[in-house]
């Protein structure tokens, strides 16, 4: 009996309708039951969620709708609750006390539609800070993308614990570098962190109503600029989603140079990631030593594509450029980095000031990891075996051979450990689509973009990153976006 017949047999009635969209299975069901179908889901199915997200159809039939995105990676597939919640009760229940993962999901719809989840175990504004009206909500359709909603007084409350010797410690918004802001608040005793609350989306930048407002054709620029150092994995979620409405079948040499670009993406986020590590624990020379190595993959990747990013090389429907001629100076290039790497990561390995301040520090245990659904080299670092390129392949990963490198020590040198091993196998896993790179054309053509919906989904460096997006008119009449580090920060 598969997920979706369990299911069935489990709730009966309760299922009000059935819809399936490529590898997509939509289940409307009463929202009295979703806390109940979602804890079957999650705990006696053993199914992550994924992702929980609004969307506005009161000009279709006069509700809003909730989906909850759950994925089995045994069948590639993909089960969507949804719930419909009136306008004139905005209300549905909580599954934040039974899924931790819902969280930020349940307060992102808050603040971005109005609509409350109740008995959530913390109602505070998420994404809209104090000054932001009450009862304005941006993702509603009837907000227009150029108000100027007026400033209104307001104070977030952070907990407090109290205590002797208890010290509470403000740091940010603002901080050294260019990173963005955030603010973190910690409780101290002496050097024991007793709490810790952080508040993020000061620079909030409503992307997801500006996919409202461009044409399609625009978009996937916007997203190739959501995350900086993701833009080909934002671009190619994007282009999947899209790809999977029109029923484009890529061709085969565009995935191929998908998968390259992939996982030149992945090498240079890791090298970055290490040498961060070895910059936060004051290991100046091996931190120049990472950040030497992550400028040459820079540098090839403008050499081979025109941007230092990647960015501007996919397109829905396939690549705009060719990179096919540049084989032996990619493949001579990364033999030379993969070299360095191993001797710096030697290097970092037999240093013991910095083994000594990276090994049992910040452990994330693997039931907190799996609860909190900790995505990317986190997550596998405490022991998650969960990889997107292979449970729910794309690109041209189907064909190559690698290994999801998994540790269950959750400490800051696992971390290192399976990024750096990573970084090993994306050369690995390039020279492949370098050698198998298939004759024939970079994209097909696409004239128009039919009504629909569709999940796009891939393993970007920090993790799963997630599309939904659904179609009318050859415009995106919504866009949902989840970035791994949505997931991530809630295990801080």
């Amino acid at each position: 009996m598969n997920s979706i017949e369990s299911i069935k047999k489990e709730f009966n009635t309760n299922v009000l309708e059935v819809s399936t969209s490529h590898n997509e299975t939509y289940l409307t069901v009463k929202k009295e039951l979703i806390v109940k179908m979602c804890d079957y889901i999650y705990h006696h199915l053993n199914l992550p969620i994924v992702c929980i997200f609004a969307t506005d159809e009161r000009k279709i039939d006069g509700s809003f709708k909730i989906h909850y995105v759950f994925s089995e990676v045994k069948d590639d597939a993909f089960i969507i609750l949804r719930i419909s919640i009136d306008e004139e009760n905005p209300k549905y229940p909580s599954i934040t006390n039974k899924i931790a993962s819902a969280n930020w999901y349940e307060r992102e719809i808050q603040d971005m539609f109005g609509l409350v989840p109740q008995g959530h175990p913390d109602p505070r504004r998420l994404m809209n800070f104090e000054d932001w009206p009450a009862g304005v909500h941006p993702l509603r359709k009837d907000f227009d993308i150029k108000t100027k909603p007026p400033r209104v007084d307001g104070e977030y409350i952070y907990r407090r614990v109290e205590g002797e010797g208890v010290y509470e410690i403000p740091v940010g918004p603002v901080h050294a570098g260019v990173i963005e802001p955030g603010h973190f608040r910690f409780s101290v005793a002496g050097e024991p962190i007793i709490n810790l609350e952080i508040r993020h989306f000061y620079t909030h930048k409503g992307v997801e109503k500006l996919f409202e407002n461009i044409s399609i054709d625009k978009a996937v620029f916007l997203a190739e600029r959501i995350s900086g150092d993701n833009s080909v994995a934002h671009a190619v979620t994007f282009c999947q989603a899209m790809e999977k409405i029109a029923g484009l079948n890529i061709p085969p040499r565009a995935n191929h140079i998908r998968t390259i670009l992939l996982e030149l993406e992945r090498i240079y986020n890791h090298i970055a990631d290490i040498a961060g590590i070895a910059t936060d624990v004051a290991f100046s020379f091996g931190a120049a030593h990472a950040n030497k190595l992550k400028e040459d993959v820079l540098q090839l990747n403008e050499r081979v594509t025109g941007s230092r990013l990647l960015r501007g090389m996919n397109t829905i429907g396939g690549v705009r450029r060719d990179i096919g001629g540049r084989k032996d100076e990619i493949l001579l290039s990364l033999s030379i980095i993969q070299r360095d790497f191993r001797k710096l990561m030697e290097h970092l390995s037999s240093t013991p000031s910095l083994m000594d301040r990276i090994e049992t520090t910040g452990r994330i245990y693997n039931d907190i990891a799996k609860g909190l659904h900790v995505v990317g080299p986190v997550g596998r670092a405490s022991g998650i075996d969960r990889d997107m390129r292979r449970g729910h392949p794309y690109a041209a990963y189907k064909e190559f051979n690698f290994k999801v490198i998994v540790s269950k020590a959750g400490d800051v040198h696992a971390r290192t450990i399976v990024r750096a091993d990573e970084v090993c196998e994306s050369v690995g896993l390039i020279e492949q689509a370098l050698w198998s790179l298939p004759e024939g054309d970079l994209r097909v053509k696409v004239d128009k973009i039919p009504d629909g919906h569709a999940l796009g989904i891939c393993e970007a460096p920090r993790g799963e990153t997630i599309y939904w997006i659904r179609t009318s008119g050859n415009k995106i009449e919504r866009c949902k976006v989840r970035d791994p580090s949505f997931c991530n920060w809630l295990s801080i």
